[in-house]
This record gives structure tokens, sequence and C-alpha cells, in this order.
């Protein structure tokens, strides 16, 4: 058998196929396809990327750290007032909107005013700021008129908020009178109080629970709980004069469990 001399030139000079590989290298399989990286990093990278990468948009780094954050457990942020909680991340958000540690808004009625503390604080700039007046005592006696329509309580050791506001019910005006219980809804609910007014030999009357200040006042006004008091008959009240004066009367007391029977005894 004889070769012609084209096809030995061929021979000569076809390159031989590489089969050289450096020492301690891997097969393309176990290397990543050629990549130059070990297979199991390229498997721990592609994990990381999917993490990372939104699957709506495709971008990296969209949704990486809220699924981060799914595992992080993290303390209230009212931590420095008190709170020892710790939560889970999206837990600790819905706790923080309820956290019986978190700062009080100013209960003061009819201003945008921003201030927020603890019960001593919002007290003091009550006092202090608003020209509230203060009172000690659980009963109470006043004269109303509209430049002088609030009162701040202190009795049983607590704090009280007493409204007195005019509002539109429907077509018609009227007023109304409320108390607030500077604390949690927990603890207000361990009180009660009745309000009264009248002249003439007659009167109203409401006796009712103090909502927490954790409600504004324009919640609890809204809701119409408290003594409504028609604007006629406010006048009425007023001796018929122009210039509204409403003598309120009331009282607060605390309701106690009973340590037999556990129901709720009036403490006058």
């Amino acid at each position: 058998m004889s070769l012609s001399v084209d096809a030995m030139a061929e021979e000569e000079v076809a390159p031989a196929p590489n089969s050289f590989k450096p020492p301690g290298a891997a097969d393309d399989d176990a290397a990543g396809g050629g990549s130059g990286l070990p297979a199991t990093q390229i498997t721990s990278n592609s994990r990381v990327n999917e993490l990372l990468e939104c699957p709506v948009c495709t971008n990296t780094m969209c949704l990486a750290l809220e699924k981060v954050a799914e595992f992080l457990e993290l303390p209230c942020k009212y931590i420095s007032l008190g709170c020892q909680e710790i939560f889970p991340y999206y837990n600790k958000l819905k706790h923080e909107a309820r956290c019986n540690f978190r700062p009080y808004n100013c209960p003061y009625a009819g201003w945008e005013c921003s201030a927020q503390g603890d019960i001593p604080f919002l007290v003091a700039h009550l006092r202090d700021y608003h020209k509230v007046d203060m009172h000690t005592g659980c009963t109470f006696n006043h004269r109303y008129v509209k430049s002088n329509p609030r009162e701040i309580f202190h009795c049983f050791e607590q704090h009280f908020c007493m409204h007195f506001e005019a509002f539109q019910l429907g077509m018609a005006p009227v007023y109304i009178v409320f108390l607030q219980f500077m604390g949690d809804e927990n603890e207000a609910c361990n009180y009660r109080y009745s309000l009264e007014v009248g002249s003439n030999g007659r009167k109203l009357t409401w006796e009712g629970i103090p909502r927490s200040i954790r409600d504004s006042h324009q919640e609890v006004r809204d809701s119409h709980d408290g003594l409504i008091i028609q604007r006629n008959m406010a006048i009425f009240f007023s001796g018929n004069k122009k210039d509204l004066k409403l003598r309120v009367t009331g009282r607060i007391w605390k309701e106690e469990p009973n340590s037999d029977t556990g129901l709720c005894s009036l403490t006058l």
C-alpha cells in the first residue's frame, strides 16, 4: 500500500489533538464546563445569584435584603424605653405598632401638636406649653366657656384629660364632653366616669369608660363616645345667653377585681 505525496504532506501538518493537562487539573465536567472554577463553587454561586435576583425584573439585589431579613431576630426599637422583646423582622414591625412602651402622642385637642413622650412628660407639656388647667381629686364641678375647654385631673395616681368640643352632628351643631385616660387601653378599662350638665331643674347625664389617649380625640369625638349636648340645649343651660357657659360636674372611680369572685367592685 502506498501513499501519495499530497496525502503524506497533509498527515505531517495535521495538528494532533491537545491531550496535555497541567498536573492536578480536573476534567471539563468536573471543572464546571471549562470555566476554570470548581463545580461546587459554580453551584454555590448560582444559588446565591438566584437568591439575589428579582423574579419579575431579573435585577439582582431587589429582594435579597427582604429575604435575609426573614431570618433575622431583632429587638424592639423601643428597647431604650423599657421593651425587652425580640422578634423576627416582620413580627417586629407588627409588635412595634402596638408596643406598650411606644411613646404617646400629645392629646391636646384642636392642635396638630407633634410632641411625643411618656405620661410624665406629656402632663408637664400640657401644663406648661398648652396651659391646660390641672386639678387633683376624683370629683369636679367646673364652669366651661369656649376659651377654657380642657382640664387635666389627677386621681388614683393616674391622669385623666377632659375634652369639651364643638362639632357638627349631621347638620346640627353640638358639643361633646368626654374623658381620656392618660395610659393604655388595658388600664383605661379599669376606670369609670360620669358627667352631668344642666340648670333650672333639668340635666343631661353620661356614664362611660374613659378612652385611652392612644385614640386621638377626633376618633373619640367621631364615635360620639361622651356626653353630647345639642347647641340649643347648651344655650338653654347657659341662661339663653349668646356666651356659652355650662357647669359640668362629674366624678371618676375605679373598678377593682374581687379576689373571691373575680368580678369587679366599685371603689368610690
